[in-house]
């Protein structure tokens, strides 16, 4: 069969983006890569699963994926069915007793499991893992300064340790590794922490040494002065943000800390993308220009 002309010249234009992706398959070929999954992107069933396909990819075209995810949308819907009211304190969610059991039950067993699921309609390919398992998060208690008043967060904490020999073990058997951003206090499993996704994966990529993290958020990247749209920063090093990083609202600031930790543990970079773009992971990766905000370490 002799193709059409605007058959061949689509055939041409497919095979030209994948040639246009070699040099970057050949670069990150055998990378670890921590994406952290939340926003938007994982709330919209479309773009949830663009997510899953662009992870897919990536481990099929040989870097190694590992997930974080959080789960605010779902935490507090879940909060409500179950009559528990929502309180935010400082930017955190205050964590009773309680709240956390709905919590670690939405992060642990409904969204980790939805994720594993998604990633595993292309093939035996995901393995769902909590902060909780073999000592992946240690953490602590924190927190949070209120009109210069510290207040009682409940069941909220950082973390302070990272064992990622779990991760380790899955990425060697041939999986993606899921992980849900649970900690429990001083080890202790019996005393599980809400911790903050972005700040678990700059961890885990730091603890990983990963050739590179990307956090998925609702904007389009880093502002030099918000809100002027046209002041997005498309590349930062990590003594420019640290100057920045006071300023920034304070929904950003655990992001930009989360990459500041990556690269200050020997992460080659680390980049905030919006998740509200279709297939934006692999922008980011197999494009010159990438998307959204990239922060490296300034050369010495």
């Amino acid at each position: 069969m002799t193709p059409s002309n605007t058959s061949a010249a689509e055939a041409a234009a497919k095979a030209g983006i994948l040639i246009e992706a070699l040099p970057w398959l050949k670069r990150h070929r055998g990378a670890v890569v921590v994406v952290k999954f939340g926003g938007n992107a994982m709330i919209s069933p479309e773009l949830t699963r663009a997510f899953a396909e662009d992870i897919v990819f990536l481990h099929h075209a040989g870097l190694h994926p590992v997930v974080v995810h959080g789960g605010g949308p779902q935490i507090s819907s879940a909060l409500t069915e179950a009559g528990i009211h929502s309180e935010f304190r400082g930017g955190y969610r205050v964590t009773t007793p309680e709240a956390m059991q709905v919590v670690r039950e939405v992060l642990r067993h409904r969204v980790n499991h939805e994720i594993v699921e998604l990633l595993n309609e292309h093939g035996d390919l995901a393995v769902g893992l909590s902060g909780e398992d073999a000592g992946l998060f240690t953490g602590t208690r924190r927190g949070a300064e209120v009109d210069g008043v510290t207040v009682d967060l409940g069941r909220v904490g950082d973390i302070t340790a990272v064992d990622p020999t779990v991760v380790r073990t899955a990425i060697e058997a041939g999986k993606i590794p899921v992980v849900s951003s649970i900690a429990p206090e001083g080890g202790d499993i019996g005393r599980p922490l809400n911790v903050n996704a972005d700040a678990a994966a700059g961890a885990l990529a730091a603890a990983l040494v990963a050739s590179k993290l990307i956090v998925l958020t609702d904007v389009a990247g880093l502002y030099r002065n918000w809100p002027d749209t046209d002041s997005l920063v498309s590349a930062i090093t990590d003594i420019e943000l640290r100057g920045m990083l006071p300023r920034l609202a304070s929904g950003m600031i655990p992001k930009m800390a989360a990459c500041l930790e990556a690269v200050d543990a020997g992460v080659q970079a680390a980049a905030i993308i919006d998740g509200r773009v279709p297939h934006a992971i692999l922008l980011e990766i197999f494009t010159g220009t990438g998307i959204g905000t990239e922060v490296t370490k300034e050369a010495p």
